[in-house]
């Protein structure tokens, strides 16, 4: 049986990690029976904390939500994700004087109603999605939007605002697992219906697609829920970089320990910083009994072109006891990189697409089929 010793990424602790194991143990289990998943949560012991309950820090100054102006706008989502009302916003600022005639319903109340009666019919998006609902059932945007748009392209775009509210107070919580595209786009579908849509397709007609900037902070609010920038950096992910390129071989030693008490063969299954962790150890001391390693959006093969792995400067040959070294990416994940242009006949990098913006895309690794696909075929 092949030993799987998987080390988590940035900022995770307690109880996020024993989740995101979890997910990995099933994802694997799916792929790779044969696999035992033993877990290195180096974050507890040695990830980074305030000290003094944060005494460095001074009081932030009024305003420092983030806004759209901060938001990469060349992903409908990731503009959805920061505001899922902006697409509401679009239509609502198209609506014309609407007429009702006596007794007969308002075009939003319907809607309304549904969204309060839609239960978590989507826990795959990995939230509260009832509760989403509600709020943007009581959002005043929603009568004119009901006005301007036909029902079946308002419950669209509303099953859009509801997914993306989901997925980004998910985001804003630093959830370690965040979902795939495609699973976001079938869990769309599903609330679509459910607020009155025909089954089809659910990308189509996205107003965030046509709309331009000017238009689309017209019509969205101006600051929406994101940490504060001074927050951010000083949170615990920052802060495990900092700390473990500062003093990392505690965290090194706690993995060599680990690995010696495993029966071979075994894998390092690194995510992010994990895996920088994973190589420096595998670099600095021999594992006989390491047969793998695999890293997930990890940022070692930058850290060693720039100067900063603590194990490897640039030129320096990988040593020849390094096993082999597959490497996986996401194009859309800002923070993974290549290795094979550094360590030629080294390193195996796969490419894979979440189909998520960044910075979902990070933590979207763990919910992609293709990625426990491509690590199976690489154990032992």
């Amino acid at each position: 049986m092949t030993t799987v010793v998987f080390i988590h990424g940035t900022g995770v602790r307690e109880p996020r990690f024993s989740a995101l194991h979890a997910r990995v143990i099933e994802g694997l289990g799916a792929t790779a029976p044969h696999a035992r998943v033993v877990p290195y949560c180096w974050g507890e012991a040695h990830g980074a904390v305030l000290a003094a309950r944060g005494a460095s820090i001074p009081e932030p100054p009024g305003g420092m939500s983030r806004g759209l102006d901060d938001v990469d706008d060349t992903d409908p989502w990731a503009l959805l994700y920061a505001d899922p009302e902006a697409e509401l916003a679009l239509a609502a600022a198209g609506a014309g004087t609407a007429v009702t005639a006596p007794g007969a319903e308002f075009p939003d109340e319907r809607p309304r109603r549904l969204l309060r009666r839609l239960g978590d019919i989507a826990p795959e998006l990995g939230g509260d999605l009832p509760a989403r609902a509600a709020e943007l059932a009581r959002s005043p945007l929603l009568a004119p939007a009901a006005a301007a748009l036909d029902p079946d392209q308002l419950a669209r775009l509303l099953a859009r605002a509801v997914a993306a509210a989901v997925i980004g107070a998910a985001l804003d919580a630093d959830a370690p697992v965040l979902c795939t595209g495609d699973v976001r786009d079938a869990a769309v579908g599903r609330i679509a219906e459910a607020l009155g849509a025909t089954p089809e397709g659910t990308g189509r007609g996205l107003l965030l697609r046509v709309a331009k900037g000017p238009l689309l902070r017209a019509g969205s609010r101006t600051a929406v829920r994101r940490r504060r920038a001074l927050t951010e950096a000083v949170h615990p992910a920052a802060g495990d970089i900092l700390r473990y390129l500062a003093r990392g071989a505690d965290a090194r030693h706690g993995l060599r320990e680990l690995i010696g008490r495993q029966e071979p063969p075994v894998v390092l299954l690194g995510h992010s910083l994990g895996g920088i962790i994973a190589l420096d150890t595998l670099i600095l001391d021999p594992q006989p009994s390491v047969a793998l390693l695999v890293t997930v959006g990890s940022q070692g093969p930058l850290l060693y072109e720039t100067g900063a792995l603590p194990s490897l400067t640039h030129p320096q040959s990988l040593p020849p006891h390094v096993p082999d070294w597959l490497n996986l990416y996401d194009r859309r994940d800002l923070l993974g990189y290549i290795g094979a242009h550094l360590f030629p006949g080294r390193v195996t990098d796969v490419a894979t697409d979440s189909r998520q913006p960044f910075p979902v895309a990070h933590s979207a690794y763990w919910d992609d089929p293709a990625v426990y696909r491509a690590i199976a075929a690489r154990l032992p």
